[in-house]
C-alpha cells in the first residue's frame, strides 16, 4: 500500500483550494465529489438505482441527477438521505480506491484523497495514513458558501448540520491547515505538508499499516 493522505473539511472550508495546491506540487488528487458527479451524470452508473429508489422526480431531463430536487428531498427526509448514501457510498468507495491504486502504481509520490465526509464515513479512515483537515470557523464558512452558491444562511446551516462538527474534524486530524487567511498563507502550509508527506511516503513500506 502506498502513502495516501485523506483531505477533508466542512463545506466552505477551502478544501478544494488546498487540494489544488497539493496537485500543483505534484501530488495526485482523487476527488470523491468528482467521482460522485460522474456516477450521477447522464448515463452514470448510479442513476438506474437512484431512479428506481426515488422516481423521476430526482432525474433531470438529460438523465443526470437533479441535485436541487435530491437535496430538497434528502434534507427534508433523513431516511431518503440514508437510502441515497447506501447507493452512492459503496460505488464511490470502490472507484476512489481504484483511482488511488492506479495513481500509486503509475509512480505518484503520494495520493491526496479528497473526501468531504471523511470523518463522518469511518471506512475512509482505514484507507489513509494521514488525515489533513482544512479548518476555519463556522461563520467564515457560512459567509463563503452564501456568496459562492447563492444559498440562504438557513440553507447553509442545514447542510452544516448534516456534517461533522468542527470539533470532531479537528479531533480526527493528524494535520490541520488553517484557512482563515489568504491563499498565499494556505499555499505556505500546503508546501510544508507536501515536503512532510514526501518524506513519509519515502519511508512507507509496502505493508505499512494505516494509523
Amino acid at each position: 500500500m502506498g502513502f495516501i493522505v485523506g483531505l477533508t473539511g466542512g463545506i466552505g472550508s477551502g478544501k478544494s483550494a488546498a487540494a489544488e495546491a497539493f496537485a500543483r506540487l505534484g501530488a495526485v488528487v482523487v476527488d470523491a465529489d468528482a467521482v460522485a458527479h460522474a456516477l450521477t451524470a447522464p448515463g452514470g452508473a448510479a442513476m438506474p438505482a437512484i431512479a428506481a429508489a426515488f422516481g423521476d422526480r430526482v432525474v433531470a431531463e438529460d438523465g443526470r441527477l437533479d441535485r436541487a430536487a435530491m437535496r430538497s428531498l434528502a434534507f427534508g427526509d433523513p431516511d431518503a438521505r440514508k437510502r441515497l448514501e447506501a447507493i452512492l457510498h459503496p460505488m464511490i468507495g470502490a472507484e476512489t480506491q481504484r483511482r488511488c491504486e492506479a495513481a500509486l502504481a503509475a509512480g505518484a509520490p503520494y495520493v491526496v484523497l479528497e473526501v468531504p465526509l471523511l470523518v463522518e464515513s469511518g471506512h475512509y479512515r482505514q484507507r489513509v495514513q494521514r488525515v489533513a483537515v482544512v479548518d476555519c470557523d463556522d461563520e467564515v464558512r457560512i459567509a463563503r458558501v452564501m456568496a459562492r452558491n447563492g444559498l440562504s444562511r438557513a440553507e447553509v446551516a442545514r447542510i452544516m448540520a448534516t456534517q461533522a462538527s468542527r470539533e470532531a474534524r479537528l479531533a480526527a486530524a493528524d494535520d490541520v491547515i488553517d484557512n482563515h487567511g489568504s491563499l498565499e498563507n494556505l499555499a505556505t502550509q500546503v508546501n510544508a505538508l507536501h515536503a512532510q508527506y514526501c518524506r513519509q511516503a519515502a519511508n512507507c513500506g509496502e505493508n505499512a499499516p494505516a494509523r
